[in-house]
């Protein structure tokens, strides 16, 4: 393997850090190994502790590094967190009654990019969400096409300065090269979801360990996006108090039993746990009462986040749930009953490689970078979103304080 075929995808999350490595071949991308580690650094998807987030993420690398054979030194790594806000711009430049040209397309961009971004933001993503060519709307690529105007639409993402230099830090201290940064719900967008679904209108539910992440997609774009600081931790941590046992006991009776609607539980369904050093039994269905106050409560705001974002009229084919939290039993039917949407769970399909062990909703963010990453470089998109832009120049400040 050419060191310039490989791609790698860094999922540093609050419970697992993940490294994915690819292989960019004639036929495709073919995925040749994964690397976790628990991930004991990170609170609510914000790094709190990077000597923990560094030793964690050498333990991925180092297991994917063991599985491949390779030595992994440049990476996309996945960013979320209830500090990264999106909001919608709007740019336009004349053609002058020519063929529009691929910097046309540069420019109209650039112009909706000049707008005010406060000195403790940085710009993560520009991402184009449809292009007007003299009052005509829905263009999806405009070369080629003649005009006079040529108006754009896209959707910026931002986030907090400190968490981004945060996040480099810990890469630069694990001996990685941040190729980009990348938005997770991006990521694992790329990994399950249809091109049909971002089409019609979908919205991708990504239930984390901290944080559970919304994006939703219309017309094959990113429309609008929000990060819920609740995940699958609180129901651990709800388990661990309302059983009074150790969260590492509740997170494991959770991973095995729980179920988030109780009617789904049998009346004579019995669990064991591990309560004071000893072995104990009880119903089920205690269980599943505990865990089914903090699913609803999580439901209603991710439902409260679509109302607010006109995301029952995007989302017309329904939603789709992700993540770690998304393995919880009955989780999906809750959902499909309390938003009034269709629901299915999404894991990344038709990847080459590692098939059996990749294709869980775990593994959504650590697949969707590399396949974002590699789509990204086939349709040349790479300039809207890399390091030549804004986020470039925080990039090589930083790395030039830690020299």
């Amino acid at each position: 393997m050419k060191r310039e075929n490989i791609v790698v995808g860094l999922d540093i999350g609050t419970t697992k850090v993940c490294a994915v490595v690819g292989e960019v071949l004639e036929s495709g991308l073919e995925i040749r190994g994964v690397g976790t580690s628990v991930s004991t650094g990170l609170k609510k998807g914000v790094i709190v502790d990077i000597e923990l987030t560094v030793e964690s993420i050498k333990k991925a690398v180092k297991e994917a590094e063991s599985v491949t054979g390779l030595e992994i030194k440049e990476i996309y790594v996945g960013i979320t967190g209830a500090h990264v806000k999106g909001f919608e711009s709007y740019g336009a430049v004349g053609v002058r009654g020519r063929e529009v040209e691929p910097l046309d397309v540069k420019r109209v961009i650039e112009s909706a990019n000049a707008v005010y971004v406060p000195l403790d933001r940085e710009v993560l993503h520009v991402i184009p969400t449809g292009y007007i060519l003299d009052g005509q709307n829905g263009i999806r690529d405009p070369v080629g096409m003649a005009g006079v105007r040529l108006e754009a639409k896209v959707h910026i993402l931002t986030g907090s300065v400190s968490s981004i230099q945060n996040l480099l830090k810990c890469c630069e201290k694990a001996d990685l090269e941040v190729i980009e940064v990348v938005f997770e719900p991006i990521a694992s967008a790329a990994a399950i979801l249809t091109e049909e679904e971002k089409e019609i209108g979908v919205a991708i539910v990504d239930i984390g360990g901290g944080t559970t992440d919304i994006i939703l997609y219309k017309d094959g774009w990113p429309q609008n996006s929000s990060v819920i600081a609740i995940g699958g931790n609180h129901f651990t941590n709800d388990i661990a108090v309302g059983m009074r046992i150790p969260f590492s006991e509740a997170e494991r009776i959770k991973k095995s039993f729980g179920c988030a609607v109780t009617s789904m539980v049998k009346d004579d369904d019995q669990i064991a746990f591990l309560q004071a050093g000893q072995e104990r039994r009880t119903q089920r269905r205690n269980l599943s009462e505990i865990i089914y106050p903090r699913a609803e409560e999580l439901i209603d705001v991710v439902k409260s986040e679509l109302l607010s974002s006109s995301g029952y009229n995007i989302a017309s084919s329904g939603v789709v749930l992700t993540g770690g939290g998304s393995l919880l039993e009955g989780i999906d039917r809750l959902a499909e009953a309390l938003l009034g949407l269709p629901v299915r769970i999404g894991a990344p399909e038709d990847i080459q490689g590692c098939k059996g062990i990749l294709n869980n909703p775990m593994y959504s963010t650590g697949v969707g970078l590399i396949l974002y990453a590699y789509r990204n470089e086939l349709d040349g998109s790479f300039s809207e979103n890399s390091l030549m832009g804004m986020f470039g120049k925080i990039k090589g400040w930083f790395l030039g304080m830690l020299r």
